[in-house]
């Protein structure tokens, strides 16, 4: 049975994968932050699902939890890291502080790094375990290749995983691991009403709050067109078992409008993005 481990399966896009790598015959180590996730998802998932309970800020407590599935594999290899947890920070790059900045990049860039650092021995690095090299997968996003307004903390990020997910992937060659970059649109995840639930009202001196307010306004509809998360689900099952996965999985529920707005010179899309969200300068 292949192991895989997969960061923050409690909800959206963590917790399909988990259940379909469960349907899929693989044992899943998936991290929570909460004791009451992990006793709820053991009982729902049962016997080849084990919860590791951690931060991924936290590298002492994300170390610790390989050297669990390490002891729970008895000397076997792992089939997958699956770095999946990620947060978004929304604001204008002039009215976020730099903390504002390092908590995003802290989540969804230093963490996978730290989290690939932990668990690279069991899927290779290490010579002496038995089996296949693993693969990685790294769950990014389609703003990482385009700089959204009003998160362009959250799309830097994912520029950068980006970036560094190349990189890894040439490095780790040297001993047949891969890396993927899945880079999902808009999901229909709970991260949407978290977002709306997100106090904005600090922002309402700022001339960019009304078109905060206008991003707000968009979000059920985002909600309600966006790809299930079984979806990415089936994609990271790919990236996982396919002879020849893609380096860069782009999947978007609207291909031609993200194939517009990475081709179209970038002062045209500039144009687009400033009349939909009011940000053309006020005559």
């Amino acid at each position: 049975m292949p192991s895989v481990v997969i960061t923050g399966v409690s909800t959206g896009i963590g917790h399909a994968c988990a259940k379909m790598l469960l349907d899929k015959s693989f044992r899943v180590f998936g991290s929570v932050r909460k004791e009451a996730d992990a006793a709820r998802l053991q009982q729902e998932f049962g016997e080849a699902f084990t919860p590791l309970i951690f931060d991924v800020t936290d590298a002492a407590a994300v170390h610790q939890a390989a050297d669990e599935v390490r002891a729970a594999l008895g000397g076997e290899k792992l089939a997958g890291l699956v770095n999946n947890a990620g947060i978004a920070v929304s604001g204008a790059v002039v009215d976020l502080s730099p903390n504002d900045f390092r908590r995003q990049f802290e989540v969804n860039v230093i963490a996978p790094i730290v989290a690939t650092q932990a668990f690279a021995p069991l899927l290779g690095t290490d010579a002496s375990l038995r089996g296949a090299p693993g693969r990685i997968v790294m769950m990014s996003s389609i703003a990482g290749k385009f700089g959204n307004p009003l998160m362009a903390a959250y799309s830097a990020s994912k520029h950068a995983l980006n970036g560094l997910s190349d990189g890894l992937r040439r490095e780790l060659m040297l001993f047949g691991i891969d890396v993927v970059v899945i880079m999902p649109g808009a999901v229909k995840t709970p991260i949407w009403g978290k977002a709306e639930q997100e106090d904005i009202s600090k922002y309402a001196g700022s001339p960019f709050y009304p078109a905060l307010q206008k991003i707000r306004a968009m979000l059920p509809q985002l909600d309600a067109s966006g790809l299930p998360p079984e979806t990415i689900a089936q994609h990271v099952y790919d990236a996982l078992t396919s002879p020849k996965p893609k380096a860069h999985d782009v999947i978007t529920p609207g291909p031609l409008r993200f194939w517009l707005s990475t081709k179209l010179p970038p002062r045209i899309v500039d144009k687009i993005v400033a009349k939909r969200l009011g940000l053309k300068p006020r005559k």
